[in-house]
């Protein structure tokens, strides 16, 4: 059975790299800063960061002095956007089982799940990286 709200580790890597980021736009980050700051593998971090450049959520720069940037301003980068990047399209269940067993009308949660999977999407279309800019201090990362 699925999750109610599942958000796989590579798109919890992607999101809080995202806000990273956000937190300090100019700053070219190297992985090993962002893997550092997450306490997370380089290895499956760079993975990550790869695919969100090839949808130009990030850029990178390669060298001694590279890394990884915004591709766009926070403010044109809804969490929504990193997510899908990441875990693919956001679908809203009705159903905690792949092939639903009832009609939906006499759900034993009734439209708790619609009405939470719905949320949950309006919530990561509506909030702007910009909108996460203090999430990381400027103390807590080193580029």
């Amino acid at each position: 059975m699925p999750k109610v709200m599942h958000i796989s580790e590579a798109a919890s890597l992607a999101l809080h790299s995202m806000a990273l980021l956000a937190s300090k736009p100019e700053t070219i980050f190297s992985v090993r800063g962002i893997a550092s700051a997450l306490h997370v593998s380089e290895a499956h971090l760079s993975k990550v960061l790869q695919r969100l450049a090839r949808v130009g959520l990030v850029r990178s720069s390669r060298g001694p002095k590279g890394g990884f940037a915004l591709g766009k301003k926070g403010d044109e980068i809804t969490l929504l956007e990193v997510y899908e990047a990441i875990d693919g399209p956001l679908t809203s269940n009705r159903c905690l089982f792949e092939t639903p067993i009832c009609s939906g009308a006499q759900c034993i949660f009734g439209d708790l799940l619609l009405t939470t999977n719905n949320r949950y999407r309006a919530y990561l279309e509506g909030m702007k990286l910009s909108e996460l800019t203090d999430v990381y201090g400027q103390e807590d990362v080193d580029a």
